[in-house]
C-alpha cells in the first residue's frame, strides 16, 4: 500500500544543509495501523508529510498502491490524494462558518457522490456526532471538533487515513477517545492507518510504533512489547 525506499528530506538552515529525515525504508500494508512517536524536531510530521505528496523527498521514491508519488505534478498529486487519502490534522481546520453537516458534505458534493446529504448524516453517526450536525465549529467542543474532522476525512471513503496529531489539541480524555475512534474506523473499514502523536500511550493502539529521533526511524513491535522500549 505504501512503500518508501531510501527517502530522505534535507534543507536550508542558514548557510548549512540540515537533514530532517535520515535516509529510510518503509512498507506499511494495507490495513495496517502504524503510529510514528517521537519528540519535537524529530522528523514525524515530516515524514507524514512526504507520504501525503505534500512535500517532496530530497533522495528516495515514495509509492502509493503502487503509483510513483513524486513523479507526479500537482494536479496528478491532488486528484490521488482526493481518491486515495483521508487527513486530520492538530488544528481541525473545519469551516467556522459551516455547521457540523456542512463541513462532512463539501467534500461530497465537490466529489458530486450521490445521495451526499444522507452520507454526511451516516458520517456523523458513525463518529457519534448526529446530535450535533447543525452546531456550528464554535458550538463544539476540541473532541467533537475532531469528530467532525475525521468524519470529513472519510466523506470519500479513502483507503488510508494521515493523522497528524489529531490529539495535540485535547484533553487526556479527549485525545483518548480520539485515538480509540480512529482505531475503531481503522478496524470495520480495514482503513490504512499512520498516526503522529508525542503521546506514547496513545501510540500503543498501534499495530506497530516507528519512534524518531534526529531523524533516524526505528520500528518498534510488536504493540505490547514495544510500548515498554519507547
Amino acid at each position: 500500500m505504501i512503500k518508501l525506499r531510501n527517502v530522505s528530506k534535507t534543507v536550508m538552515s542558514g548557510s548549512e544543509n540540515l537533514t530532517i529525515v535520515q535516509p529510510l525504508d518503509l512498507a506499511v500494508e494495507a490495513g495496517d495501523y502504524v503510529s510514528i512517536v517521537g519528540p519535537s524536531g524529530s522528523g514525524k510530521s515530516t515524514l507524514l508529510g512526504l507520504i501525503a505528496g505534500l512535500d517532496l523527498p530530497t533522495t528516495g521514491e515514495i509509492r502509493i498502491d503502487g503509483v510513483e508519488i513524486t513523479t507526479l505534478d500537482e494536479d496528478e498529486l491532488a486528484e490521488l490524494r482526493g481518491r486515495k487519502i483521508g487527513f486530520v490534522f492538530q488544528f481541525f481546520h473545519l469551516v467556522p462558518s459551516l455547521t457540523a453537516f456542512e463541513n462532512v458534505s463539501i467534500p461530497l458534493e465537490i466529489g458530486r457522490v450521490k445521495s451526499a446529504n444522507a452520507r454526511a448524516e451516516t458520517l456523523l453517526a458513525e463518529v457519534g456526532l448526529e446530535d450535533r450536525a447543525h452546531h456550528y465549529p464554535s458550538q463544539l467542543s476540541g473532541g467533537e471538533q475532531q469528530r467532525v474532522a475525521i468524519a470529513r476525512a472519510l466523506a470519500n471513503e479513502p483507503p488510508i487515513l494521515l493523522a497528524d496529531e489529531p490529539t495535540g489539541n485535547l484533553d487526556s480524555g479527549s485525545g483518548r477517545q480520539i485515538v480509540d475512534l480512529v482505531h475503531r474506523v481503522q478496524r470495520s473499514r480495514g482503513t490504512t492507518v499512520i498516526l503522529v502523536t508525542h503521546d506514547i500511550e496513545l501510540a500503543g493502539s498501534a499495530d506497530y510504533i516507528l519512534r524518531m529521533r534526529d531523524g533516524k526511524a526505528e520500528r518498534v513491535e510488536p504493540k505490547n512489547s514495544g510500548q515498554e522500549g519507547v
